[in-house]
């Protein structure tokens, strides 16, 4: 089994820059405090690191 995270959205996308609206639905997410079960690879953590003001890690699920 693959390692997964669950990040929770918790900032909106209003009047923020078209690049942080974009990753935002990259990740699966478009509305305040929806969560989403993802696998834990560079490409995620690097979406998650480009906006830590609007999303927020819950949980970290290992092998």
């Amino acid at each position: 089994m693959a390692k997964t995270i669950v990040v929770q959205q918790i900032g909106s996308p209003i009047r923020r820059p078209a690049k942080q609206r974009q990753t935002l639905i990259g990740l699966g997410l478009n509305k305040m405090h929806k969560t989403r079960e993802l696998e834990d690879t560079p490409a995620v953590r690097g979406m998650v690191n480009k906006i830590p003001h609007m999303v927020k890690i819950i949980e970290e699920r290992g092998e």
